[in-house]
């Protein structure tokens, strides 16, 4: 629990995302974001909401704590989409937060992973991964750099 304490308050994010996310030559675009979190159920749920304004979309993040799994559920739903993506699990484990899912893109099947790290009071990386071959590979798609404001 309180795991995701950290991220309580507003970020200024650089994301630099791949425009195919199942095309390892596919190429990066580069835009900003700005996030901001809030922390409840003392500390076993958190929510946040980003903004990315030259995109003219926004996304949003709940995390629930489990306790009697020590596990995090992490769902994300975007405006473009309006829909909840299938929820990410894990934990985190020295310092960085590993999370795994199914899910279908492009209409694909593939593994998600989600992973946070480099996190310090001012600053934290996310990035996300999917895998078509259930988990043997994995090709990274999205990086957000997380500055606070």
């Amino acid at each position: 629990m309180n795991d995701f304490d950290f991220l309580t308050g507003t970020w200024d994010v650089a994301n630099h995302r791949r425009t195919d996310f199942l095309d390892p030559d596919s190429a990066w675009e580069e835009f900003p974001g700005v996030s901001t979190a809030t922390r409840h159920f003392d500390g076993g749920a958190n929510f946040d909401e980003i903004a990315f304004p030259t995109k003219g979309t926004a996304g949003l993040t709940l995390r629930l704590y489990d306790p009697s799994r020590d596990e995090w559920s992490l769902y994300w739903s975007s405006s473009s989409t309006g829909r909840i993506f299938p929820p990410v699990t894990g934990r985190f484990t020295g310092g960085e937060g590993v999370f795994h899912g199914d899910d279908t893109h492009d209409g694909k099947d593939v593994r998600v992973r989600f992973v946070w790290s480099g996190i310090t009071g001012e600053a934290a990386r996310w990035e996300q991964a999917f895998s078509v071959d259930g988990g043997d590979t994995w090709l990274t798609n999205w990086v957000m750099e997380l500055t606070r404001r």
